[in-house]
């Protein structure tokens, strides 16, 4: 039995508290007492109440741990990973920040230590799969579509964020990065909207998002896209929120008060955007993957339709996000990936092995990602 340290218990923090729990012993840390106390029926559990970015606090309380799981809001992503990559301690990370983990690189190699960032379903089993047949092929293009909805459609948004909605806003303000002709282009926000016919879903619309992230430094393949998937008539409303400055970060002046408008849009959009308790969603992915293996032109295309599993009351997020994460987890573990410095999740992939007992992992919980290959004539 290992000793792991989960920073963050949140909904997808807390599935990857549960699964890890089930063979190893598990600290979590979190500021929420009512996500502490949430874990009191797990007896392979220790929860502490406390402020992850407290790097001492932090060193205390890590100091017999095997690896750390970092599963904190993007905002505090960064720094969080920095400060855990200083002691020492192997990581594996899904909180998305906005930083370039690759400046942590040489830190994380100095220390020897292996540090998976990104590591969720897309960025992260997107990157795997990617990684896996980027090994055993010449890839032309890599398209990645994916997105968590709730089944029940509300005016105005038809949206629930099924994770941190202040990370959910920022995919609608950052600029995306896109590979074409093997330059990288930079697209607004919620650009290149189109309807995709999504199979047992029906039509949802896919817009531009800086989902690549780590692939554009690791990955030389001409065409790369990812977009994220809404019902449509979603993106409207959010390009007319951003547009009129509802999503801005500086304070303006509101009657002697300052007060940034993001503060008021999130107090006003959060409340909406809450799944209810059990609120049955899913989560969708279709990747597309095209170039040449032994001579062959040929097109694999994956996708996965995966929903909320009332009997354990676990989001479909937090399945194919959370269950992605221990995987790895295991995997570094184990010792079947062993690579020191920063590793995003491609890494991973081109691992003997790694690639197919993750999808074997995946697939026990049932979450099972289908494959069609055809030549492409």
């Amino acid at each position: 039995m290992k000793n792991i340290l989960v920073l963050g218990g949140g909904m997808v923090g807390g599935a990857i508290i549960r699964d890890l729990a089930k063979d190893n012993a598990v600290k979590v840390i979190d500021r929420d007492k009512k996500i502490i106390d949430s874990f009191s029926d797990l007896k392979t559990v220790k929860t502490i109440p406390g402020d992850v970015t407290d790097s001492s606090f932090l060193k205390e309380y890590s100091s017999d741990t095997d690896i750390i799981v970092s599963a904190v809001p993007g905002f505090l992503g960064f720094k969080t990973l920095k400060n855990i990559i200083a002691l020492g301690k192997n990581v594996v990370d899904i909180s998305f920040f906005s930083e370039d983990p690759f400046e942590l690189d040489e830190l994380a190699i100095k220390n020897n230590v292996t540090a998976v960032v990104d590591c969720g379903i897309a960025p992260g089993m997107s990157n795997i799969i990617l990684g896996w047949h980027n090994k055993l092929m010449g890839i032309k293009s890599f398209e990645c579509l994916v997105g968590g909805l709730p089944f029940k459609r509300s005016w105005p948004f038809q949206y629930k964020a099924p994770f941190s909605p202040i990370d959910v806003i920022e995919e609608y303000t950052r600029p995306a990065r896109i590979v074409q002709n093997g330059k990288v282009i930079v697209k607004p926000a919620l650009s290149g909207l189109e309807l995709v016919d999504i199979p047992t879903v029906g039509t949802l619309e896919a817009f531009n998002t800086d989902g690549l992230r780590t692939l554009l430094k690791t990955m030389k393949i001409p065409e790369m896209k990812e977009k994220t998937l809404r019902y449509p008539g979603h993106t409207e409303y959010m390009k007319m929120l951003r547009e009129t400055g509802f999503f801005g970060s500086k304070e303006i002046n509101v009657n002697g008060k300052m007060i940034a408008p993001l503060e008021l849009t999130s107090k006003l959009l959060f409340p909406l955007w809450k799944l209810e308790k059990d609120e049955e969603e899913f989560t969708v992915l279709k990747i597309i993957i095209s170039g040449k293996e032994e001579n062959k032109e040929v097109r694999y295309e994956y996708n996965l339709f995966d929903q909320f599993d009332s009997n354990t009351k676990t989001s479909s997020m937090a399945r194919s996000t959370g269950y992605t994460c221990t995987a790895v987890v295991r995997q570094v573990l184990n010792n079947n990936f062993t690579r020191k410095g920063i590793c995003p999740p491609e890494y991973v992939g081109t691992e003997d092995n790694c690639y197919s007992m993750i999808m074997e992992e995946l697939k026990s919980k049932g979450i099972i990602y289908s494959v069609i290959k055809e030549e492409i004539k």
